[in-house]
């Protein structure tokens, strides 16, 4: 059998068909006897018919149920079971019966349902369940995320991550598209990855340890092996009180790192990649879409719909410098030299909407691994980094840049910055023997989720997600 997106399911012990499949093709299956099960989204009838809505992950079908072709006491059990048990329906494929409509109205697509030769309880579901599925009632974020397996039964919930993983999908095979081969560091790391105090420790054995930031130190040092062009989409972690919409302490990401390369090279992998998700999405992945935009009207008021528009390319470049005159012209009482927050963001979104890289930050604001060319200077004689940001609007999705390689520079670099070079010795020794230029980046999927979406908060579009207040489920 085959999914939405033109993958093929096999049946199991427990079905032949799933219901998305016999929803969307039952005309080729009419008369042939299947097995579906799914959640019991409603029971309705009583007396000798049962009309039973079922739902899994792929879509929604009705199973008639009549008394006379059951044995009474399976009737009896579905009849009066509690929304959310898991039935399993054996049958034979029909077309409903269509709804009558009026002269001169177009007359609706065939619905089909499976009448019941047998049904079996394959988990009763308990009464009152902690949230409702179907139900049209506000439950808050913190309720949901205590029971986001029940949450997930929620179609646009559903439809979310299944979004999610259409992303990674779609990231990983443009990034092997472009010469990139996959990698995984290590997430116990003996120092921080990017300087700061922002880890988590831990106990390995007798040795202190930390949880890592961020893969950067070692995606360079396969780099400087020679493996060229490396991605790893996996986690980082970041021991930080904040306690915004778009923080967690765990997070997954895009990494890669890129030899013979600089700044500008790999903001254009970047924005190529980003482009390909979108295109993607467009393409194979309206459905999912459509669910999200069917809950955001349902809404009390209505939200506005979603629309996945592919972003043209290359996506606009505004230098940190001219980043604060936009700033400044705004009215903002900003210099050169400060950080650009949220606020000051909506500033230059006003005139550069959608994606944008904000390159050429001072080098005090970026890690000791940026690279900068001496005679690169801002207002002031202040030294230019080759470190950037992507934006979509007032958030930061991405931070990277072409990457220090020579070994001296490096040493002075974590000096400026209060860092002892001997516990980066791993590390800088890495490059006394020959290190080609290199740069890279670290994108968040939540945050691009987020921007696909319309999430207003990250915590909708992270499974189980982790901040400072939940560590469960």
């Amino acid at each position: 059998m085959t999914g939405r997106d033109g993958s093929t399911w096999m049946p199991t012990s427990y079905r032949t068909h799933t219901l998305g499949e016999i929803a969307r093709g039952g005309s080729e299956l009419i008369d042939t006897e299947v097995t579906i099960s799914g959640y019991a989204e409603a029971i309705r009838g009583r007396g000798a018919i049962c009309f039973l809505m079922l739902r899994d992950g792929t879509g929604h079908l009705q199973a008639f149920l009549k008394k006379d072709n059951l044995d009474e006491e399976s009737f009896t059990n579905i009849q009066s079971a509690n929304r959310e048990s898991t039935i399993q329906v054996t049958g034979k494929v029909a077309q409903k019966r269509p709804p009558k409509v009026k002269e001169g109205e177009p007359t609706p697509a065939a619905e089909y349902e499976v009448v019941a030769s047998s049904a079996t309880i394959l988990s009763a579901a308990e009464a009152p369940m902690p949230m409702g599925v179907t139900d049209k009632v506000n439950v808050e974020l913190p309720t949901r995320l205590d029971n986001r397996h029940i949450d997930l039964r929620r179609s646009h919930v559903n439809a979310i991550f299944q979004l999610r993983g259409k992303i990674l999908q779609y990231g990983r095979e443009h990034l092997v598209t472009e010469g990139f081969g996959e990698m995984n560091s290590p997430k116990i790391i003996a120092s921080a990855s990017e300087g700061g105090t922002n880890l988590f420790p831990m106990k390995y054995f007798e040795t202190e340890a930390y949880l890592s930031q961020s893969p950067q130190l070692y995606k360079q040092l396969a780099i400087l092996g020679g493996l060229e062009r490396v991605f790893e989409i996996g986690p980082a972690f970041r021991a930080e009180e904040h306690d915004t919409y778009r923080h967690l302490n765990e997070f997954i990401s895009f990494d890669i790192e890129m030899a013979f390369a600089n700044d500008e090279d790999v903001m254009c992998v970047q924005e190529r990649m980003i482009h390909h998700i979108w295109k993607s999405v467009a393409e194979n992945d309206q459905n999912l879409i459509d669910i999200i935009n069917d809950w955001r009207e349902q809404q009390e008021p209505p939200l506005n719909p979603i629309t996945v528009d592919v972003p043209s390319l290359p996506f606009p470049r505004v230098e940190y410098s001219d980043a604060i005159e936009i700033i400044q012209a705004a009215g903002e009482n900003i210099t050169w030299g400060d950080d650009i927050e949220a606020h000051h963001a909506d500033m230059i979104a006003a005139e550069y909407p959608g994606f944008y890289f904000l390159p050429r930050w001072p080098m005090s604001m970026k890690p000791f691994y940026i690279y900068h060319n001496s005679d690169e200077k801002g207002p002031g004689g202040g030294q230019l980094s080759r470190g950037f940001d992507l934006n979509y609007g007032r958030d930061e999705m991405c931070s990277g840049g072409q990457r220090e390689h020579r070994t001296e520079i490096l040493i002075e670099n974590l000096k400026n910055m209060g860092l002892n070079p001997d516990d980066f010795s791993f590390y800088v020794d890495g490059f006394r023997f020959g290190a080609p230029p290199h740069a890279g980046w670290g994108l968040g999927v939540a945050r691009l989720l987020m921007v696909l979406t319309g999430a207003g908060n990250v915590r909708e579009t992270v499974l189980f997600p982790r901040d400072r207040r939940r560590c469960t489920p």
